[in-house]
């Protein structure tokens, strides 16, 4: 698949398909779907193999961005892919809740996840889960960084013994930037292959100490305004963070504790690595503004300067 360095995104979609067509045969196969590159590029190869045969969820679990799963919905509706939403929020928030570290709230997030699709996958009668992991995710999982969710087997979870379903994994082999070529090749839209990664766990990646409809409410909001300020200047992410601690501000001449967001936004190739982008002043001090004035918690905005590594660009 790889020619001099180069990859032959032609010859690895043909592989790939070929490959989910074989191993899925007759028993049909799930999509969860998240809108993000990686997962929407495996329901495109899946559906290209399989058709009909593939049944494409998205699940709402409360943690994603401000109409992300109508969004979602209609950009497949519009390429000829059928996508039903599942409500799971009560689910997931019970698992995070008094959760506060953060390898903890990643296991907590990935046995919601995986029990939801248990159950999905149990009454819809398929075998399969077509799942979006790539090569940094088991590189990481696997190098001790953070655990990623949808990594099972690696880290020596059965998903058939577990959850009832084997996993198809067709990206596993590639990075990001490749992805995103697949994804190009595939028809699929530039609002979507050039998006802006978002971690497995959503918005909880993004909540430190205990994530709560209230709290995540707060980071939904500002990472809408960070997105729309800095998006357009071509980062590789850029996002909000919720901090856990409270900061001192002033609300009508008296003292007031309220949530500190941190303004993250980096450069990357491939995500291993990753070098924080500076973006203008002006631009900064907009986003800071339209999150105080959004958002009546906030009281204190910061900007966050740290390369990966020595941090990981997600804050858990």
């Amino acid at each position: 698949m790889l020619l001099g360095g180069k990859m032959d995104v032609k010859a690895f979609i043909n592989e790939q398909v070929e490959m989910i067509r074989r191993t899925v045969g007759e028993k049909g196969a799930l999509s969860a779907l998240s809108g993000g590159v990686d997962s929407s590029t495996c329901t495109v190869l899946a559906w290209k193999a399989i058709g009909p045969q593939l049944k494409v969820i998205f699940i709402d679990d409360g943690l994603m961005r401000e109409g992300e799963p109508e969004q979602v919905k209609a950009t497949f509706a519009e390429i000829g892919i059928p996508v039903q939403i599942v409500s799971a929020q009560e689910d997931f928030f019970t698992a995070l809740k008094g959760q506060l570290d953060p390898e903890d709230k990643r296991r907590a997030f990935r046995q919601a996840f995986y029990t939801t699709l248990g159950k999905i996958i149990k009454t819809s009668g398929v075998r399969f889960l077509i799942q979006g992991t790539i090569a940094a995710d088991i590189i990481e999982t696997q190098g001790g960084v953070k655990t990623q969710h949808n990594i099972l087997e690696q880290i020596g979870i059965d998903p058939e013994t577990s959850f009832g379903f084997k996993v198809v994994e067709p990206l596993k082999t590639l990075f990001k930037p490749e992805v995103r070529e697949v994804a190009r090749s595939l028809g699929l839209p530039e609002a979507i292959f050039r998006r802006m990664p978002f971690p497995g766990p959503g918005l909880a990646a993004r909540v430190l100490g205990e994530v709560t409809p209230e709290r995540v409410a707060v980071v939904r909001r500002a990472t809408r305004i960070v997105e729309e300020e800095l998006g357009p200047l071509g980062p590789f992410q850029a996002f909000a963070v919720l901090m856990a601690d409270k900061g001192t501000g002033i609300e009508a001449g008296q003292r007031k504790f309220g949530d500190i967001i941190i303004i993250r936004s980096v450069e990357s190739q491939d995500a291993m690595t990753a070098q924080p982008s500076l973006p203008p002043w002006e631009v900064l001090q907009r986003i800071t503004e339209k999150i105080i004035k959004e958002i009546p918690s906030v009281t204190r905005v910061a900007y966050e300067l740290t390369p990966k590594p020595p941090a990981t660009i997600e804050f858990i």
